[in-house]
């Protein structure tokens, strides 16, 4: 029977709470009111910066909270001081880190609710709002391959259904079944746009039938109800994993931001929604009940304000963030001490594909945890056959077929690394990339930097031409990710260096482009190790020694560079960068000292390469060791053309012998 009471604009049904259980979610929905109120005046004062204001919300993020077990992974939003406060993050560290100092999460260098805070299972957002609901699938996956029966939780507002990485984590959940509850928080505006203007369904509920997934509409005010429907859902979950869709309702009561106020909302709607706060109507209705008496919540305020101004003070007594170069850069990656695991003396020739294959195979074996995702790529062995097997030895658990979700599977990546698994996405071919570019540039490689959380993912990157493929399966795109610090790339040539490489790569915990050039899949053959061997990432080799010059070289292109050499009969050293990012320096810089001539190859285009800024180095570092100006051959500056004739202009073949002879002859 629902009980009602004449003092409250919220329909409240305790069941069967315990009053000490009453009296715990009061406290736990007043005390995010209570540091908000004090951060919109520290706003006003200067100290902080930017502030999201939850104030109208708590329920959702308290009610939540309190209905998880401790240790069940939160990703939280903009608005959900209450995770953090319910989870008990000591104030002074959250003061720290909206005021920019180093106690804080992020060490200054990320703001508001931008932050993970792993010991106590809570992971922020990033700007871009949905790329955390798949991170969370992530940690639902490792929950459920792991038997462990847990759920995670991920936040979202109704603005963020829009976009496609909210369709991508929905389906990829419930294609697999993840135990994942997914929180709407509509409440009305997505900044100011009103949600007549963000979808046109009734209810964004309404959504998960065609997901396949249970939906829940609740009352996001009523913190029974969000407790009560979260402690049931979850429950349920633990037992027979299924994701859960469960729209809350409620109201912003403040602007976006507080720079963005709330004029654009009518005042009608604006005194509706502030007669259902949810904290004022919670305290009525315990007093009603007997639960809380107006002595008991002035003590419990005046608790709170001293924790408050204690917290305050702490924070305020820490010095402004101050850093070095050295300190900035070397937080960029997880810290790796390579072991160089040395190869057998027993080879094999076999190709290109097979080295792939073989270190895939390898690395399956030595990674227990090891979980590879793609497109095909289980019954049918991937669009070239490099895990043909695999799902028969390993399982479908560990080879996993992927609905056409990109940036889902990224993030599913970065949800099993951060239960301590590792992940490897086949990318059917580089060119799809873009579909997972947040995930991989915004996400991926910023967490360590951000919050010390590496990423343990190797993203395969079948590329490049030469077999007539077009513009969407040929492009060489490695300079996209170049310029992206966290990242690591890997570029291999030949069969040894493919296998080592690889098997290197998931040792590195860090996110690594394996990029693997499709025309040396089944043209490229050579004597590789039988069994587990490593070879170190940023170290280049000198392929051919010589002393007129030096070309700079990797993937496809050291191949024609060799040729090139050997026809003309020229006394020219061939370096094979082999990894990217990091470059090896000193392996170019020896190089160029020895030579004085440089000539860089490579087969993406010329405009942006990553030749210009091998050209740039160069010149900046080792002028006095030339004797001519840095040459570059690549291709041509247009999309990738299909026709064979197209194919031979656009590539850098002819243009790179002219540059060669041009440079010989300076």
């Amino acid at each position: 029977m629902e009980q009602v009471t004449r003092s409250t604009a919220i329909k409240y049904n305790k069941k069967r709470l315990s009053k000490k259980k009453l009296l715990e979610l009061y406290k736990a929905i007043l005390k995010p009111r209570m540091v908000e109120e004090k951060m919109l005046v520290l706003l006003r004062q200067g100290r902080i910066s930017k502030w999201f204001a939850g104030i109208g919300q708590e329920a959702i993020a308290v009610g939540v909270t309190s209905a998880l077990e401790m240790d069940e992974y939160i990703f939280t939003m903009h608005r959900n001081l209450g995770v953090f406060t319910t989870r008990q993050v000591p104030l002074h560290r959250l003061f720290c880190q909206w005021q920019g100092k180093m106690p804080g999460f992020t060490k200054g260098r990320d703001r508001s609710f931008h932050f993970g805070a792993p010991e106590h299972n809570i992971v922020g957002m990033i700007s871009h709002l949905g790329p955390q609901l798949s991170f969370a699938g992530g940690v639902g996956l490792a929950n459920k391959i792991g038997g462990e029966a847990k759920v995670a939780v991920a936040f979202t507002g109704e603005g963020g259904t829009s976009e496609g990485d909210f369709h991508e984590a929905l389906n990829v959940a419930a294609v697999w079944k993840l135990p994942v509850i997914f929180v709407i928080e509509n409440n009305g505006y997505g900044l100011s746009t009103p949600t007549d203007e963000q979808y046109a369904c009734k209810d964004l509920v309404d959504r998960a039938v065609g997901y396949g997934m249970k939906g829940l509409k609740i009352d996001g005010n009523n913190i029974l109800e969000v407790y009560d429907t979260i402690k049931k859902v979850a429950k349920d979950i633990r037992k027979n994993p299924q994701p859960v869709l469960i729209e809350c309702k409620t109201f912003r009561m403040r602007g976006h931001e507080e720079a963005s106020g709330t004029k654009y909302v009518p005042k009608e709607l604006m005194d509706t929604w502030a007669e259902k706060d949810p904290v004022k109507n919670f305290e009525a209705y315990l007093l009603e009940e007997g639960v809380l008496t107006e002595e008991m919540i002035l003590d419990i305020r005046k608790s709170y304000k001293q924790e408050i101004e204690s917290g305050l003070q702490v924070a305020y007594a820490e010095p402004d963030v101050n850093s070095s170069i050295d300190y900035e850069l070397n937080d960029v990656y997880a810290p790796h001490e390579v072991v160089e695991t040395t190869p057998s003396t027993t080879t094999k020739e076999i190709r290109f594909v097979d080295a792939i294959s073989e270190g895939l195979h390898e690395a399956m074996l030595r990674h227990p945890k090891l979980v590879l995702m793609g497109q095909d790529i289980a019954e049918y062995g991937g669009v070239f056959k490099i895990t043909q097997g695999f799902v028969e030895e390993f399982g479908h658990d560990r080879v996993r077929n992927t609905p056409l979700c990109e940036s889902a599977i990224m993030g599913m990546g970065l949800g099993l690394s951060l239960s301590g698994y590792k992940a490897m996405m086949e990318m059917q071919f580089a060119d799809f990339a873009t579909c997972g570019f947040n995930q991989i540039v915004n996400n991926a490689a910023k967490l360590h930097y951000r919050w010390g959380q590496n990423v343990d993912m190797v993203i395969r990157m079948p590329t490049g031409g030469g077999v007539g493929a077009g513009p969407f399966h040929s492009q060489s795109n490695e300079a996209w990710f170049f310029h992206t610090p966290g990242l690591k790339i890997v570029y291999p040539s030949n069969p040894y260096d493919a296998k080592g490489l690889l098997l290197a790569s998931f040792e590195d915990p860090n996110p690594v482009m394996f990029f693997e050039h499709k025309a040396l899949y089944r043209s490229m053959s050579g004597e590789v190790p039988e069994g587990y061997y490593t070879v170190e990432i940023g170290k280049a080799k000198v392929v051919q020694e010589g002393t007129e010059a030096t070309i700079l070289a990797y993937g496809n292109a050291v191949h024609w560079a060799t040729k090139l050499v050997e026809e003309l009969g020229v006394d020219v050293e061939v370096v094979d960068l082999r990894t990217l990012l990091p470059l090896d320096y000193e392996t170019i810089g020896a190089s160029v000292a020895k030579t004085n001539r440089v000539l860089v190859v490579h087969e993406d285009t010329l405009t942006g390469g990553i030749g210009a800024d091998l050209s740039a180095y160069i010149s900046e570092h080792h002028f006095e060791d030339l004797d001519a100006p840095v040459l570059r051959a690549a291709a041509l500056d247009s999309p990738f053309p299909f026709a064979g004739a197209l194919e031979k202009n656009f590539l850098p073949h002819d243009r790179m012998r002219e540059q060669l002879i041009k440079l010989l002859e300076y």
